[in-house]
């Protein structure tokens, strides 16, 4: 397995802001205490991040959020990107659409996909499912992903465990993993 950790949307306005939530705040600790550890196992850590345009139609469908440029589609303080880590912006749901994504990881040699951040039935099953598409192994870490209720987490990692072959993991199971080695 060659992984990489894709860290999608933990950015200020799903998290403090605009559709921020106790719920996508309380991943947070989480998602740092998973980074820190990969940085050290020489895993490959990706940032994805909304970053739309003014007046851009998804918000038809949600409140104005993560204009690209405004504070709001900042990466919350406590995951800021490190020295060898990447990010790249999104413009839609999908970490793979209009990103270069799939280039990047194809560069690095990775075929696993670890899939963290916000939120679980939308922009991280989205990323699931173009990682299925194009034939990465998807790992979704379930305490590293969070939704806007309960039932929409559950829901989802059903979903992407049933119909994409997503492996659902603790943090602490991937943890443990990664401290194995290769």
């Amino acid at each position: 397995m060659r992984p990489a950790i894709i860290v999608i949307d933990i950015i200020k306005d799903f998290t403090t802001g605009v559709l921020g939530s106790e719920r996508a705040r309380s991943i947070i600790p989480r998602v740092k205490r998973l980074l820190d550890e990969a940085r050290g196992r020489g895993v490959p850590i990706v940032y994805v991040t909304d970053a739309h345009i003014e007046n851009d139609r998804e918000f038809q469908l949600w409140p104005r959020h993560a204009v690209d440029g405004t504070p709001g589609a900042e990466i919350v303080e406590e995951l800021q990107p490190q020295q060898g880590d990447y990010h790249l912006k999104k413009p839609r749901y999908s970490a793979f659409y209009a990103t270069g994504l799939d280039a990047l990881l194809r560069e690095l040699g990775v075929d696993t996909v670890i899939l963290t951040g916000l939120v679980t039935n939308i922009c991280v099953q989205h990323t699931a499912a173009d990682a299925f598409f194009r034939g990465y192994k998807v790992v979704v870490v379930e305490d590293c992903v969070e939704a806007l209720s309960d039932e929409a987490h559950r829901e989802a990692l059903k979903y992407m465990r049933e119909i994409y072959g997503a492996e659902v993991v603790s943090s602490q199971e991937l943890l443990n993993r990664l401290g194995e080695g290769p």
